[in-house]
């Protein structure tokens, strides 16, 4: 085999709920995430070293993602060649589709792609219990990454188990230009609500709108424990929510820390609409996509 591609997809939070910070530094977490058809194609090639590189798109800033060692997927790589006792080999591409810095787990996936494909170029046949295990040091994010679909995440967010959804569900996707970084959105909901309850909030009402495959019920479900700090550090991701439902969107939400805003649509007419009404009323880069989608997997071989 001298190469293949790996896709891994962007998630979004359905449901957030955030406890108080305990005494380790993390917060307690009840979410619900959902990847959605937005893309990261990761492509590794046979090489005696290791060698990384990106290609982001044009509303991307040129030094989004970082490639001097300091990339997840290189974290990623030392994992698993450590895990396996063998030598971190490869040539790494990245092509970049989900915002950097924006809520939507991009560099999770990033990651759970390179578990796949390192695996199968290296042809290590890793368990899926020990990638797993692997992703959970890498990020809370990264195990979702890996599975995908509909999932109930606890603990720190890393310990995932699958939620049966039937749905099919439209989101019109609005990144911001500037990122948000995700341990200050924290610190925010620690100074915002310093007497949050140990338990996080749970996500009762969300998985039932699921399990009915009702997008009315569902809009009503959404909750974000975090979209109260990130509008308070970034007031313009509520006038976009208020935009966004104004314009006809069920509901809009900040997705997970911010800043990137997701708006639940009834349909994929629906979303192609509010995205054009978002477009034309001055946001650069306006996206529609469904989900759930599957999590990261090969797509082709190099």
């Amino acid at each position: 085999m001298s190469g293949l591609t790996v896709r891994a997809p962007a998630k979004i939070n359905l449901h957030l709920g955030v406890g108080a910070l305990r005494e380790d530094g993390f917060h307690p977490l009840v979410t619900v995430y959902q990847a959605i058809g937005l893309y990261d194609d990761l492509t590794v090639r046979e090489a005696p070293g290791w060698t990384l590189g990106v290609d982001l798109p044009g509303w991307m800033p040129a030094d989004a993602v970082p490639t001097g060692g300091e990339n997840i997927v290189d974290k990623a790589a030392d994992l698993l060649a450590a895990h396996h006792g063998i030598e971190r080999t490869g040539e790494v591409h990245i092509a970049k589709a989900i915002p950097v810095a924006g809520g939507m787990a991009g560099g999770s996936a990033d990651a759970a792609a390179a578990l796949v494909a390192l695996d199968r170029l290296w042809e290590v046949r890793t368990p899926d219990e020990d990638l797993l295990a692997l992703a959970a040091q890498l990020g809370s994010d990264v195990p979702f990454a890996l599975l995908g679909g509909t999932a109930l995440g606890t603990g720190r967010g890393e310990l995932v188990d699958p939620v049966p959804d039937r749905g099919t569900w439209w989101w019109v996707v609005v990144p911001a230009e500037v990122g948000l970084s995700t341990p200050e959105v924290y610190r925010h909901f620690d100074r915002m609500f310093p007497d949050a309850p140990a338990d996080p909030v749970p996500a009762d009402a969300l998985l039932r709108a699921i399990a009915d495959a009702d997008a009315w019920a569902l809009a009503d479900a959404l909750h974000n424990d975090l979209e109260a700090p990130a509008v308070d550090l970034r007031p313009e991701l509520g006038a976009l929510i208020e935009a966004g439902e104004s314009a006809g969107a069920l509901r809009g939400i900040v997705s997970g820390s911010g800043p990137t805003c997701v708006f639940l649509c009834g349909s994929a007419d629906h979303a192609r609409s509010l995205a054009a009404d978002l477009s034309g009323a001055g946001h650069p880069v306006v996206l529609a996509a469904n989900g759930p989608v599957a999590g990261a997997h090969l797509v082709s071989y190099a």
